[in-house]
């Protein structure tokens, strides 16, 4: 089994993959907070007074395009933060290669389109439901690996 330094190390390709996509992830949350103030001026829906863009507006938290994409930020900080402490952890259970990069992928991809068909163009269900239980499976499965390999 390598060493924790070789696993962590770009040369290691599971560790490299992991990287791309928690660096996507990364980028997607923060294009979150981007769209969320999109539709607040598209909408005219500020939270805070000092952000009014006129006199005749006032505070507003129930716009439901704004709540929208605010859910859909909420959850990816339910579901990615998570992959991302668990990724690591498994990262460090020297998987194999193929299963990895694949898990990861599938867990990057299922968020960007958990996020695309809930709050950017609204698709009916199933598609946020299969999106977002793509990623969650293949979340859990490297959370039991982890354990597994913890455990024994």
């Amino acid at each position: 089994m390598a060493s924790p330094v070789e696993l962590l190390s770009l040369s290691n390709p599971v560790f490299k993959s992991f990287t791309f996509w928690v660096g996507v992830l990364v980028i997607k949350m923060l294009l979150m907070s981007l769209l969320t103030a999109i539709q607040r001026f598209k909408t005219k829906t500020f939270a805070n007074p000092e952000d009014l863009m006129s006199p005749k507006l006032k505070v507003k938290f129930d716009d439901p395009n704004v709540e929208r994409v605010r859910r859909a930020h909420r959850n990816d900080l339910e579901n990615i933060l998570p992959f991302f402490a668990i990724g690591l952890l498994y990262v460090l259970t020297d998987p194999a290669a193929f299963l990895a990069i694949n898990l990861f992928r599938a867990v990057g991809i299922a968020r960007i389109v958990h996020t695309l068909v809930y709050a950017v163009v609204v698709v009916p269900q199933p598609s946020r439901a299969l999106a977002f239980f793509v990623a969650l499976g293949a979340t859990v499965y490297m959370a039991l690996q982890v354990i597994a390999s913890a455990a024994f």
